[in-house]
């Protein structure tokens, strides 16, 4: 079974500050990460592999640095990984982006799974896993936990309101993975890191994955972010305490001072 994982570099959303004047993301000088839903996702996808004996490649679309998350990929037991770099992918949407990343699965040849993480930490919108599902033509199991493999037959284990159900997928399929609970990330010691320079790596351009320049970047995006700014800073909370009578004598103050309630 061959399995696919894409995953993103993001900021690490604790640093990220935003330009008070054109309300874009500060991101010189500011530490990036691999996407922690990503993460988990490819760890998912190392322990197919250690019961099952898969094949996994680690998929990334960005700059050329984002070579770094690709690598971490190899460097936990992925086989082989690609980058998407090339300048006609920038300012792309989740459209393009799940576009772009479809015809890059297409070109890896027969894939039997592709595993990405729920969402993006940078974006929170949850819409590239499914939209190369629906680029592909093959069904897709959002909010996952857990997957086994059962011969042709994948078996998840999915969060919904209320509690979980468990979903039976015929390969090939595409999941997004939650990060459960007790989740702890696990990163490659510096041997495997090193090791890992000698696994196969490609960096394909858009003509490399045969993808039409007018369904890339901004030309080709439905949507586009006009500014991104940060919310207005509310008032400090009022604090109250005594017997529930004084507190809500109290609450019926503040809100005849602003005016909530008549006199």
């Amino acid at each position: 079974m061959h399995i696919a994982v894409c995953v993103k570099q993001v900021p690490d959303t604790t640093e990220v500050k935003i330009n008070p004047e054109t309300g874009t993301l500060i991101r010189t000088g500011v530490p990036s990460i691999i996407n922690p839903y990503d993460h988990f996702a490819l760890q998912t996808a190392m322990g197919l592999k250690k019961l099952h004996g898969c094949r996994v490649t680690v998929i990334s679309m960005g700059p050329p640095q984002a070579r770094s998350v690709v690598q971490m990929g190899m460097a936990l037991g992925a086989d082989d990984g690609v980058l998407l770099s090339d300048m006609a992918f920038a300012g792309s949407d989740t459209w393009a982006t799940s576009y772009a990343l479809a015809k890059a699965v297409k070109k890896l040849g027969k894939v039997d799974l592709i595993l990405a993480g729920m969402q993006a930490i940078d974006g929170d919108t949850a819409q590239t896993g499914p939209g190369m599902a629906q680029q592909l033509g093959i069904p897709q199991v959002s909010f996952c936990e857990k997957i086994d493999l059962d011969g042709r037959k994948l078996i998840a284990r999915r969060l919904i309101d209320g509690g979980y159900e468990i979903v039976e997928v015929k390969v090939p399929a595409l999941f997004t993975m939650i990060m459960p609970r007790d989740y702890v990330p696990v990163y490659p010691a510096f041997l495997e890191t090193h090791a890992s320079l000698k696994k196969p790596y490609y960096v394909w351009s858009a003509a490399d994955i045969g993808a039409e320049p007018r369904y890339l970047g901004l030309k080709g995006s439905p949507t586009q972010v006009a500014r991104i700014y940060p919310p207005q800073q509310r008032e400090k909370a009022a604090m109250t305490g005594g017997s529930a009578q004084e507190a809500a004598e109290k609450i019926l103050e503040i809100m005849r001072k602003e005016h909530f309630i008549a006199e």
